[in-house]
């Protein structure tokens, strides 16, 4: 029997005031495309702001649905709309923020699973890391310098 150790590391930042300009500018986008999620049932919303190598930032939020789960999370609107706009651009950046309409979110929400194998899916047509920043309503923001952070046990088109 072996065992293995699988390290992560996140660079933390107590406030959106201590991000580099680009990001805060990025976040920004991200909580105000977060107050425009359609999130009637869960009460949970969610926004994403994506930075692409072409300059353009590509916005998403989550949208929910009565036939749960047929909704789509705010990270995967965002990457697959960049992906339908522009196939060719990488994306270079992603923030997200999260907050609940019944209680505050002070700690940092990462993408769940689902959205974490569409990032990385991305990551990996494109070979170059994605930079992902994520918080709560209020609080730290977490950076991950890749999604493999997240994600270190990844599974990609290799495996088929």
């Amino acid at each position: 029997m072996q065992q293995i150790n699988i390290n992560t590391s996140f660079t933390v930042f107590q406030s959106t005031a201590e991000l580099p300009q680009d990001i805060q500018s990025l976040m920004e986008q991200a909580v105000a495309i977060r107050k425009k999620a359609y999130a009637p049932y869960s009460k949970f919303r969610v926004g994403a702001a994506l930075l692409l190598d072409n300059g353009q930032i590509v916005l998403g939020s989550n949208q929910e649905n009565a036939a749960y789960p047929s909704g789509l999370c705010a990270e995967r609107v965002a990457v697959f709309q960049s992906g339908a706009i522009y196939p060719e651009a990488k994306i270079l950046k992603m923030a997200i923020s999260a907050a609940s309409d019944t209680n505050e979110t002070k700690s940092p929400i990462p993408p769940c699973g689902a959205c974490r194998q569409s990032i990385y899916e991305y990551e990996f047509k494109q070979d170059a890391d994605i930079e992902i920043y994520f918080m709560g309503e209020s609080g730290a923001i977490y950076k991950s310098d890749s999604i493999k952070n997240l994600l270190p046990l990844s599974f990609d088109k290799n495996f088929l």
